[in-house]
């Protein structure tokens, strides 16, 4: 058990703000979860906080997918029902719900740029509309002399 909590408090140091190392943490914590889960239970505090730190390592990294981001929120709404049925309202399941708040923000805004620059959206149509009103403008105010 010991060296699973050692995991846990390199992984939050890991994470932390002025590291950013976020392709460790993820690579530590797949390795580790398992474990946690085997000899400590799904429920126990030191397994959902990996679990926290993993779905934050997700998130919080720039070069995440959506697909990255969809197994942050799975993961933290799983950890986040896992935490208050075995420990009800804790520090630690409110900052797993603080962490499934902000999970679920950046991949609002991820997904809402994603469907903005696709090609298939109106959104992405509109530089060429915006360009054709110009282009018919233009030649509107040439050819106007010869419609009097």
């Amino acid at each position: 058990m010991l060296h699973l909590i050692a995991a846990n408090n390199l992984v939050a140091s890991l994470g932390a703000d002025a590291l950013q190392r976020y392709a460790e943490v993820r690579s530590l914590l797949r390795k580790t979860i398992p474990v946690a889960r085997r000899t400590l239970g799904e429920a126990d505090v030191i397994t959902l906080s990996m679990r926290s730190c993993y779905a934050s390592a997700l998130y919080l990294d720039d070069s995440s997918t959506l697909d990255d981001l969809r197994e942050a929120v799975t993961t933290l709404e799983d950890a986040m029902r896992a935490s208050r049925r075995a420990l009800g309202r804790r520090p630690s399941t409110e900052i797993i719900e603080h962490n499934l708040q902000a999970a679920r923000a950046v991949l609002d805004a991820r997904s809402r740029a994603r469907s903005r620059l696709s090609f298939g959206g109106a959104a992405a149509n509109l530089p060429d509309a915006l360009f054709f009103a110009f282009v018919v403008a233009v030649f509107a105010w040439a050819l106007e002399p010869f419609w009097r």
